[in-house]
């Protein structure tokens, strides 16, 4: 096993912290503890159950139709439910599927295991949504599993209930395992699809505080799953590495969700007019398209072929003189024209890094 450093993670670690306008972020406007309204004076700082605190686990299994708590662990961040589940699941030589683009490490660690990843392109032209007759011609008597994120991240595209019906008919047919990235769930403009963990024993559900909620610092996500062999080999592979959670981020994640909606009104209120900002701002860029996210908090613009400058230049120079953060295309292995624009920051923020944007622009030609 041998790991190379994410291309995504080295332009964030290089940066992030050096900006003032980041409208690259994939996440809502982070929370402070004072928004919280949380008294945290008597959680003991001990070590927690292996698989997440038990209510909090019974909160989150509310979210899945039939499923319950013992069904649920709860990981440091959905990083770690990425990593334990393809350690638990993959071997050296196994298949994997992902949708692509799609977060890095949903196919960097296979890649890291020893497995052969295929990728299922997600076309502009085609919205971003996945071919699903291309998806079952990829699937080999090797493959172990599937990933799709919906909403997806960076693209903002989503795939419909039938859709996500026919991927699950797919998994049980070729007897597949799916990873499905729910991360962004709570933030679809339109209704939500079913928890895909709900439907089929065949499924994972992934899903973080961090996106939705903007609590990345908590370090809480999990994965949601009926099928025990999972939960047992996931639980086997945490051992090994973080044992359990921080117990001040489990018991903000339950404080949370315990008030689930509020925290979701205020997180869908702000991303929507952010979204009416963004997407007027794309509309009057000569030098831009893009496909308009449905759902989520990023989106994937693309500098139109025409342009007489190189991508990567622009993006330090917005970076380092405008001290303005967005992600190269090539974080996810796509072309460089591409970039996540993301709409979670404050609305002057957005603005203010957006006329940045446009300023860079005309210092690039």
């Amino acid at each position: 096993m041998w790991f190379n450093r994410m291309t995504l993670e080295v332009w964030f670690d290089t940066h992030q912290f050096n900006v003032e306008y980041d409208i690259g972020e994939s996440a809502v406007k982070f929370l402070t503890v004072d928004d919280l309204d949380i008294d945290l004076a008597e959680v003991a700082l001990r070590y927690g159950h292996h698989t997440g605190d038990p209510k909090l686990k019974e909160c989150i299994a509310t979210q899945y139709s039939g499923l319950t708590g013992g069904q649920i662990v709860v990981t440091s961040g959905g990083s770690e439910g990425i990593f334990a589940l393809n350690s638990a699941l993959l071997k050296p030589g196994d298949h994997v599927v992902v949708e692509h683009p799609n977060y890095p490490s949903l196919y960097e660690i296979p890649r890291s295991l020893g497995c052969d990843v295929s990728f299922l392109p997600l076309i502009f032209e085609n919205s971003f949504k996945p071919d699903l007759d291309r998806l079952e011609s990829l699937i080999t008597p090797k493959t172990k599993l599937i990933s799709l994120t919906h909403p997806n991240n960076p693209a903002g595209s989503m795939i419909s209930e039938d859709e996500l019906r026919r991927v699950i008919e797919l998994v049980e047919k070729h007897d597949v395992y799916l990873m499905f990235d729910e991360t962004y769930r709570d933030l679809d403009f339109s209704d939500p699809l079913p928890t895909a963990a709900s439907l089929s024993r065949k499924v994972i559900s992934l899903s973080t505080m961090s996106k939705c909620y903007g609590l990345p610092g908590i370090r809480i996500g999990w994965l949601a799953t009926q099928d025990q062999f999972i939960l047992d080999s996931i639980l086997t592979i945490r051992e090994q590495i973080t044992i359990a959670n921080n117990s001040v981020g489990e018991a903000i994640a339950l404080h949370v969700l315990e008030r689930k909606e509020s925290f979701l009104e205020r997180s869908r209120t702000h991303v929507k007019k952010s979204l009416q900002l963004v997407s007027q701002w794309v509309e009057n860029q000569p030098q831009i398209e893009w496909v308009p996210p449905v759902a989520g908090v990023v989106g994937f613009p693309r500098f139109k072929e025409e342009i007489t400058f190189d991508p990567e230049d622009f993006y330090k120079l917005i970076a380092e003189k405008y001290k303005t953060f967005v992600i190269p295309g090539r974080c996810f292995e796509m072309d460089n024209r591409y970039f996540r624009l993301g709409f979670g920051a404050t609305h002057d923020e957005i603005e203010q890094g957006l006329r940045n944007f446009e300023t860079a622009l005309g210092d690039a030609g």
